[in-house]
């Protein structure tokens, strides 16, 4: 009765920004009032806030709340445009969630049958070394696929240490977000980009940044860590003699590992034609590149031994939990984008107005990024530099045109959502999984404001101002 209640007052609150557009035509962003926006500021928040303050509701009634707030857009924004209205959800769905659901899940499922046995002494070096595998990884398996990989290695060789909550924390930073700009694989929001129309291999032009910011954080870890090792008892600064050998169990998946790679720049590079779903123009190599992600993903999953999964403690909670949450970011996110790309003929004018630079997108992407989701986060400022720059250019030529008349802004654009989520550990999705496996392994990790007073701003911030000098 609660969830129905709730949903209610939603839709009573998203109804009047929608019926004061009526009698629109298809150009929705000009229509729709800047309150349609609503449902998505208010998922994002939900999904920031009720881990952190209602963490037993949350965890019982997530799936309630999300189907609210979807329905809070969805069925009023049906009911008043109809048609058109209809049409922008299902292209949402069938061009972005559903091909965004299945990379997500295949790099999951294939990463999880991936172990990384034997015995190693966490040193300064062993870790830095670590962190530095990791952080290329995380390109080509994905920022969760390469941390689901090396956490537990990590975890395992300090696990004599005092001194372990940097190394995790610093481990989010590399492996969990700031390796992931390479490829559209890294991260969510760089593949949502590709999705759009940004070219698979555009986002290797990152690289200089990238590498800035990770040689930078990974010599302050290196500092610390050594610092922290002086500090440690005798016995565990001693060498060891024996341990057992290290060894890769599951290696065949690196195998479709590049399976994976090859399917989606396969589908940026061929051209097969349209196809038509539920009136959706969807192209033909896409579909294919879903349908071997798929069976990559099923061969994964039959051919690993079930001891692999078992030692990774694999589940397929989080890959579930991804899939509802962002089929209501999905769904909720279609109004403000549509407003956004009009331009300033919509009512969100002045956030277009107010980012111009490209420090601007930087910043604005990165701050909403280090609390909110980072891959709507990345639409909502691509949806804004279009908006204002190509306003009422169709969203692939924008694209192409904003690659060659304004790189930089695309650039700020991208690496403010990757880069920043590193801030808290609700920027992105692997943050809050590395915090909650290390603290089962008995790590005492910093709390939420703990981890951004003691880390993030000394560390991250001052390397971001750096950044924006040198590129922005």
């Amino acid at each position: 009765m609660a969830v129905r209640r709730t949903v209610l007052g939603l839709l009573i609150l998203a109804w009047p920004a929608l019926a004061a557009a009526a009698g629109g035509d298809a150009d929705l962003g000009a229509s729709l009032a800047a309150w349609s926006a609503l449902p998505f500021v208010g998922i994002l928040l939900s999904i920031a806030l009720f881990p952190l303050v209602a963490p037993s509701f949350w965890h019982h009634h997530y799936t309630k709340v999300a189907a609210a707030w979807a329905a809070s857009l969805a069925v009023p924004f049906v009911a008043v445009f109809g048609s058109p209205a209809l049409h922008q959800l299902l292209h949402m769905a069938i061009v972005d969630y559903v091909p965004f659901v299945i990379l997500i899940a295949t790099l999951f499922t294939i990463g999880g049958g991936i172990h990384l046995a034997g015995s190693m002494r966490g040193t300064p070096w062993t870790n830095a070394l670590l962190l530095l595998v990791g952080t290329v990884l995380a390109s080509f398996v994905g920022t969760t696929g390469a941390a689901m990989l090396l956490i537990r290695p990590l975890l395992r060789a300090n696990r004599d240490r005092r001194a372990r909550a940097h190394t995790v924390v610093f481990f989010i930073f590399l492996v969990a977000n700031i390796g992931g700009a390479l490829t559209p694989l890294g991260d969510p929001p760089l593949f949502l980009g590709f999705l759009h129309g940004v070219p698979f291999f555009w986002t290797l032009v990152l690289w200089k940044e990238t590498a800035a910011l990770a040689a930078f954080v990974l010599a302050v870890y290196l500092a610390l860590d050594l610092i922290l090792w002086r500090r440690e008892d005798r016995l565990v600064r001693a060498p060891r003699a024996g341990g057992a050998p290290l060894r890769v169990l599951g290696a065949h998946n690196f195998v479709l590992l590049a399976g994976v790679l090859a399917a989606v720049v396969f589908s940026g590079l061929v051209h097969l034609g349209e196809v038509t779903i539920l009136g959706v123009h969807q192209q033909a190599q896409n579909l294919v590149r879903d349908a071997v992600l798929v069976g990559l993903l099923a061969l994964s999953w039959c051919s690993t031994p079930a001891s692999v999964r078992r030692d990774n403690e694999y589940s397929w909670a989080p890959i579930r939990e991804v899939a509802i949450l962002f089929a209501a970011i999905f769904t909720t996110i279609v109004a403000p984008l549509a407003i956004l790309r009009a331009g300033e003929r919509g009512a969100l004018a002045w956030v277009v107005s107010a980012v111009r630079e490209p420090a601007h997108f930087f910043w604005a992407t990165g701050v909403l990024s280090s609390f909110l989701d980072n891959a709507p986060t990345y639409l909502t400022f691509l949806s804004t530099a279009l908006g204002r720059l190509f306003p009422g250019v169709a969203e692939r030529e924008a694209i192409a045109r904003l690659i060659v008349d304004h790189p930089a802004v695309l650039q700020a654009i991208s690496t403010g959502a990757v880069f920043m989520g590193a801030n808290s550990y609700i920027g992105n999705a692997p943050n809050f999984m590395v915090k909650a496996i290390a603290e089962e392994a008995g790590v005492p990790m910093p709390s939420f404001f703990g981890y951004i007073a003691i880390y993030s701003v000394p560390v991250l911030i001052p390397a971001f101002v750096v950044l924006t000098m040198l590129f922005f």
